[in-house]
């Protein structure tokens, strides 16, 4: 596939790229739909848990794809359309951040998770997660730490799981200006936590997490993690 469009690969990437042995391996076991998959938001103070879900294909390359941690921004938002068209089949699923409250962030993580592969639409063979943690439950699956660096599907999930949350976030910004949701996309930073002290949670934040606890200001309370008794 040609890189027309997509800024120059910076110098710092270009002696690491993500590979396909994890997929030739399964493909050369005979399973044939191998989906890569990689979560974003789970650390974020407010706004939707996402996760990306992405079949690529046998036949066909694609060039500057890296993990969406190595990206900028622009680079990101350049490549999304580009890794969306070369997947033999991709999607993204939510947990929105009521649910990580209601459920608590491990059974949101499953949650959208399943509505990722679902999304796809088609029956799958094997999983390839990144990290340590199944948050899937597949039969076939395999774990691996830094695998958005070493899988190459793995890190097109992670790029447009990233693009989809940071949009998604963009488009709340308005909706609650002070707290930047544009530039820290939910995540906590000095301006983020000046702007909870000053203005209390927006709807988008996840009440239940610790953050919550002693802010100096009266209002909505901090809801009682998922399973547990309340806390006030």
């Amino acid at each position: 596939m040609a890189a027309a469009g997509v800024p120059k690969l910076r110098r710092a990437l270009k002696s690491t790229s993500p590979n396909l042995d994890t997929e030739r391996a399964y493909w050369q076991g005979g399973a044939d739909i191998v989906v890569g998959l990689d979560e974003v938001g789970r650390g974020a103070w407010a706004g939707p848990l996402t996760i990306g879900a992405v079949v690529v294909p046998k036949d066909r390359r694609i060039y500057k794809l890296r993990d969406s941690k190595q990206l900028t921004e622009t680079e990101r938002e350049a490549m999304f359309d580009r890794i969306a068209d070369w997947c033999q089949a991709w999607s993204v699923g939510h947990a929105s951040f009521a649910e990580c409250d209601q459920l608590g962030m491990s059974a949101a993580q499953k949650l959208a998770a399943r509505r990722a592969i679902e999304g796809l639409g088609c029956s799958i063979d094997a999983v390839v997660l990144d990290g340590k943690w199944d948050f899937v439950g597949h039969p076939t699956t395999t774990k691996l730490v830094k695998g958005d660096q070493k899988c190459l599907s793995i890190a097109a999930a992670s790029i447009l799981a990233k693009v989809t949350r940071d949009r998604m976030m963009r488009s709340e910004a308005e909706h609650y200006p002070g707290f930047d949701f544009d530039v820290n996309k939910g995540y906590p930073c000095p301006r983020h936590k000046a702007a909870l002290v000053g203005y209390g949670p927006t709807p988008i934040h996840r009440r239940s997490w610790v953050f919550m606890d002693n802010q100096p200001w009266s209002g909505l309370r901090r809801l009682p993690p998922a399973g547990q008794a309340t806390l006030f």
